[in-house]
């Protein structure tokens, strides 16, 4: 057996604490383009946008008009999409472990929901594609209604403004998801209850990230200071990867799926 997967193991079946980190990875095995990848951008009209160009507040504060079509799209393709089986072991895993594990994921695509992952021992530390709330603050998150399909007409239909209007305030609505130009914290993304877990855990599993946020590269480094158990499910380099193969733990070389199931077959689970 690889070594990380006999450390892990023993950890599972001996009241260790886990952290699990996933990022786009996992949900690009259910279809999901990668939100950095060549369908990540958005057409309108002669001009491409690129998400850095759209995920922000400032666009959004300037032209929301621009930027909710492109959320209706993506959220379109992630309805469409179903959770695969790395997700479906993930809800295995939880369900041995209980409060021992703690999933952290930087997917705002609500598919560790959809599988049967816990509300309440899972952190989606860049929101929930699935969910909006008020853009000034004064109505909290719900679920995102049903709009018209855009896939093939980007245009913004005035008619969806009823829709995309706080009942409170008669502004805005915006989608609940954390933009390139704001800032991680408690109250939207659960940033505080996702270091308090890291630092309290005996071993972080990462599936499909590179951590190139905030957040995962902090939880990283928490990692390497308290010497844990890290293990990095990736088919290419990266941090943790490297981080991984330094430490007691080990890079598992493949897909999310065939990771995580190479550790449920280890555990026995």
């Amino acid at each position: 057996m690889h070594t990380a997967l006999q450390t892990l193991t023993e950890l599972i079946h001996s009241g260790g604490r886990i952290v699990v980190l996933t990022g786009a990875g996992i949900s690009a095995e259910s279809g999901i383009p990668t939100f950095r990848g060549p369908d990540g951008y958005w057409t309108v009209g002669s001009t491409v946008y690129r998400p850095q160009d759209l995920a922000t507040w400032r666009t959004f504060a300037s032209d929301p008009r621009l930027v909710w079509p492109w959320y209706i799209w993506r959220r379109e393709v992630c309805l469409e999409s179903e959770p695969n089986d790395a997700h479906l072991a993930l809800v295995q895993l939880e369900e041995h472990l209980g409060n021992r594990l703690t999933l952290v994921t930087q997917n705002v695509d609500g598919l560790h929901h959809r599988a049967g992952s816990s509300l309440n021992r899972t952190m989606e530390i860049h929101g929930n594609i699935n969910f909006f709330r008020c853009a000034q603050g004064c109505e909290p998150r719900r679920p995102c209604p049903n709009l018209p399909h855009v896939r093939d007409d980007p245009t913004f239909h005035e008619s969806w403004k009823d829709t995309l209007t706080c009942r409170q305030c008669s502004g805005w609505m915006r989608p609940h998801v954390l933009w390139f130009d704001e800032y991680y914290d408690e109250e939207l993304y659960r940033f505080e209850s996702a270091i308090r877990a890291t630092e309290n855990a005996d071993a972080l599993i990462v599936v499909g990230t590179t951590g190139t946020t905030s957040l995962p590269a902090h939880m990283l480094a928490i990692a390497q200071h308290k010497g844990m158990v890290l293990v990095d499910i990736n088919p290419a380099p990266n941090p943790f990867a490297e981080a991984a193969t330094q430490t007691q733990g080990g890079w598992l070389r493949s897909s999310a799926t065939a990771g995580m199931t190479a550790i449920m077959s280890a555990a026995n689970l």
